[in-house]
């Protein structure tokens, strides 16, 4: 094991093992169910994060969610250690990567507070097209003729579903295509700390979300029920859970199989979007959403040819 696996991952390790041996399924088996689960459970959070910023501030959601999930992981935090908590590679990367993770959180819950859940959604699953666009600056990667042809659908999807002369065209439309791009630097970001353990990413990670929300939390405060606060933090509880499933699952399944799964993202937001919030999906958003799919599936397959 490398130093990101142990120990601070050891406990998400453990779990599905003892699974796949108790029901005698396979690595690969699991890994797809794991990834399906964790896709699952980011939707239901987004949902349960729509439906709190319309009564709450984003500061408030913010705060409350990094500390309810901090709870969680307290004891994952004692089986890492304190010290490799602090002692982290690059620095400067990792205090990046948490400007932009601080950054994506903040300007999803703002944009899903003023859209409809899928629309948000759509625009989030640009993020790999982003990431194809900047691989050849910050992570030395060449870009061929097939990966050009993705970059450049993606961006088409994205046009269509903006929607630049309907009701795509808003300030929260605009501040979810910059809330997607830095979700694509968190990625990139993320891919040059591959030694660092999933605990202290997750970590640093919510501590930078819980100091945004510390300070825009005074603007707008509205003291919840015992009842609101239990689903203020389960946001952030349900949210690393997520995380933690698709993490387990890169380590149990092949990557190539599993990055086309992440598109189950959008089909649950609009069956969420639909049961709870009546939000009827535009035609353009559906046609941009599949057009940005398409090119997510060419980049996919275009780098598993690449490797083989």
């Amino acid at each position: 094991m490398t130093s990101s696996h142990w120990p601070g991952n050891i406990l998400f390790y453990l779990i599905p093992l003892r699974v796949s041996s108790m029901f005698n399924i396979s690595s690969t088996a699991l890994g797809i169910s794991m990834m399906l689960l964790g896709m699952f459970l980011f939707t239901a959070n987004d949902a349960l994060g729509k439906w709190l910023v319309a009564n709450y501030s984003v500061g408030q959601v913010l705060l409350i969610r990094s500390l309810g999930a901090l709870c969680v992981l307290l004891p994952f935090i004692f089986v890492l250690g304190w010290r490799n908590l602090i002692r982290l590679e690059r620095p400067w990367v990792q205090f990046a990567r948490v400007c932009f993770s601080t950054a994506e959180v903040f300007c999803f819950y703002y944009a899903v507070r003023y859209m409809p859940l899928a629309d948000t959604m759509t625009f989030w699953l640009a993020a790999p097209i982003y990431v194809a666009l900047l691989a050849p600056i910050f992570l030395h990667e060449s870009v061929g003729l097939l990966r050009w042809a993705a970059i450049l659908l993606g961006f088409v999807g994205v046009v269509i579903a903006l929607e630049p002369t309907g009701q795509g065209f808003s300030l929260a439309g605009l501040v979810a295509i910059f809330g997607s791009f830095c979700f694509s630097l968190m990625l990139i970001t993320g891919r040059h700390l591959r030694q660092t353990p999933d605990v202290a990413l997750v970590f640093w990670q919510l501590i930078g979300a819980g100091l945004a929300g510390f300070v825009a939390a005074p603007v707008g405060w509205i003291m919840p029920s015992s009842q609101e606060w239990a689903l203020l933090s389960l946001v952030g509880v349900v949210a690393m859970g997520a995380h933690m499933c698709v993490n387990r699952a890169l380590k149990l399944a092949d990557s190539g199989l599993l990055a086309p799964l992440q598109y189950t993202l959008l089909l649950w937001a609009v069956i969420l979007g639909w049961i709870f919030f009546d939000d009827i999906p535009r035609a353009s958003m559906l046609l941009g959403a599949g057009v940005i799919v398409f090119g997510g599936l060419v980049l996919v397959f275009s780098e598993k040819w690449g490797r083989e």
